[in-house]
């Protein structure tokens, strides 16, 4: 008896097992939604009020400052992720740190933190970028992934849009294939492409800009002139985040990241008022 109670026991999980979790779908129900939604973010933001390149600390705090202020943003993003080098502190170990008072803005986003000596604060780099994520995504902010920056638009003495490109297109021969760019129009954009420094460069280009390349490490100094020098670089264009760096030829300030929030949040300031500018 103790057997076939057992028997009818693993029976009925078995059958408990086997019911049915999930609604069906088709496999091409799948494939419209995703085409379909992808589709309907490039259509609404093609125009915007605000393009931002790259989707770093800065370009990412930026985005959520601007749509939380009521703008039309898209950040385009040559990586299949988001977040950067905040993902990771320094040497491929992943806890980030920030200065005072850049811990507030972890405050702002819930990112739980740990203080390490007076003015210094460490957290997951993980946890810090998941956060600036969802609080973008939250406040209305949309990405193209895989996207990458091929050229600016010009057109009466000031940049109105950016060229681009899928990102697996730049890895292959010239000599085999010609896919061209498609371009996409912004009230202002923002630079947050990093070291790289892609909009600016475009400019340097046509000897419309200068850029001067990172000076070597020197934390304080650089973390202050970071935020300080965050601005338009040319009518239409604004440096934000490891941009400025290069730009200006600043001190480079490794794997701390205050500065980087803080230059992403004074980029939003200035390009809000440069929208109110032309509007006006």
């Amino acid at each position: 008896m103790v057997l076939r109670g057992i028997f009818f026991m693993q029976k009925a999980t078995v059958a408990e097992k086997s019911e049915k979790i999930f609604t069906d779908v088709s496999e091409v129900e799948i494939t419209r939604a995703i085409a379909n939604e992808w589709h309907a973010v490039l259509i609404d933001r093609a125009q915007s009020d605000v393009i931002i390149i790259g989707a770093g600390p800065a370009g990412l705090t930026a985005s959520r400052d601007l749509s939380n202020m009521g703008f039309k943003v898209l950040v385009v993003e040559q990586n299949n992720y988001l977040g950067g080098g905040y993902w990771l502190g320094g040497y491929m170990m992943n806890p980030v740190t920030v200065r005072e008072p850049a811990q507030k803005i972890w405050d702002e986003l819930g990112v739980p933190y740990k203080k390490v000596s007076d003015g210094l604060y460490i957290t997951p780099g993980p946890h810090a970028v998941s956060k600036l994520i969802a609080a973008a995504c939250d406040a209305g902010v949309k990405f193209l992934n895989l996207t990458k920056f091929d050229d600016l638009v010009l057109k009466n003495g000031r940049v109105a849009g950016i060229v681009v490109n899928w990102m697996p297109v730049s890895a292959l021969p010239r000599n085999i294939t010609c896919v061209d760019p498609i371009a996409l129009e912004a009230k202002m954009i923002i630079d947050a492409s990093g070291h790289d420094s892609v909009a600016v460069k475009r400019l340097v280009d046509r000897g419309l800009a200068e850029w001067k390349g990172m000076n070597p490490m020197y934390v304080n100094e650089g973390e202050e002139h970071v935020v300080h020098k965050t601005g338009e670089v040319y009518p239409g264009l604004v440096a934000a985040g490891m941009s400025v760096t290069e730009t200006h030829g600043l001190a480079r300030m490794g794997p701390t990241y205050g500065s980087m929030l803080f230059s992403g949040r004074r980029a939003a300031e200035i390009t809000a008022e440069k929208i109110k500018e032309l509007e006006r």
